[in-house]
């Protein structure tokens, strides 16, 4: 399958959301809103749940599930207040030891004036610093679009899982055929360019494990908890100086970066 044929299914309308998910994966989901600094931001949810009895911090965006809901969400375009709303969550996990599961589907953060006037690229970047060294397990699993700062901003984990039809870029393909050529049209040779796909990131080290698709959502649902569970043990199994360690190194292996002398 080509990159755009995925980069078609991670955007269909019909993909299950991440809260679909959450709610196939966990039980007892609560949720919990604000930043306590400007308000709540609908395109990012963020709550307790627990796995076979064991809590964790959920953190996703969720694009919502028809016309009514995707307006409300923004689309799962997140505002700054969205990215304070998880990273509190996410350091509430680590002052009560709970691992953080984050779910991505986005086409990218909401770049409006709004936005920016509130410090959309601090908060990211904020994430991004904290995510880092968070003494906690995390792990983030794309279950659709997967772009730019946007979804990066809870990319920075100990893990990172794809759902088969799901990609991972700096850009949108359109953005990018736009910016290298002044031609949207050219969006499935940037779609090849850019190496989105869960195989491209598998081959660069950045995801390690691709989730089928193409069956029964519970079938899913069920691989996911079970893998979750085997994971969660062996990153807590970690002292947190091997978790954190094991975290540095995970992005320093990948293809992106080179030693130099």
């Amino acid at each position: 399958m080509s990159s755009i044929d995925t980069v078609k299914k991670a955007r269909d309308t019909n993909r299950p959301t991440s809260m679909y998910f959450v709610s196939g994966i966990f039980e007892d989901f609560m949720e919990m809103h604000g930043d306590r600094k400007f308000g709540d931001d609908p395109a990012m949810v963020t709550g307790l749940a627990r796995l076979d009895g064991k809590p964790v911090t959920i953190v996703a965006l969720e694009k919502g599930r028809n016309t009514k809901t995707r307006i409300q969400r923004n689309f799962g375009s997140a505002h700054p207040e969205g990215y304070r709303k998880a990273l509190r969550q996410m350091k509430l996990a680590e002052k009560f030891n709970r691992p953080v599961i984050c779910f991505i589907d986005t086409s990218g953060a909401y770049c409006g004036i709004g936005a920016e006037e509130r410090g959309q690229g601090q908060a990211i970047a904020d994430n991004l610093f904290q995510m880092s060294g968070l003494k906690v397990p995390v792990i983030s699993i794309l279950v659709g679009e997967g772009g730019s700062g946007g979804a990066l901003a809870l990319g920075v984990s100990d893990a990172l899982w794809m759902m088969e039809n799901s990609f991972y870029s700096v850009i949108s393909p359109e953005g990018c055929a736009s910016i290298l050529w002044k031609d949207p049209s050219r969006i499935e040779e940037a779609s090849e360019s850019l190496k989105i796909t869960p195989q491209h990131l598998s081959e660069l080290n950045l995801c390690e494990k691709v989730i089928a698709e193409g069956r029964p959502f519970r079938e899913i649902a069920q691989e996911i908890r079970r893998e979750l569970k085997i994971k969660l043990a062996e990153l807590e199994s970690l002292s947190k100086d091997e978790l954190l360690e094991g975290r540095y190194q995970r992005f320093r292996k990948t293809g992106i970066f080179t030693e130099t002398t």
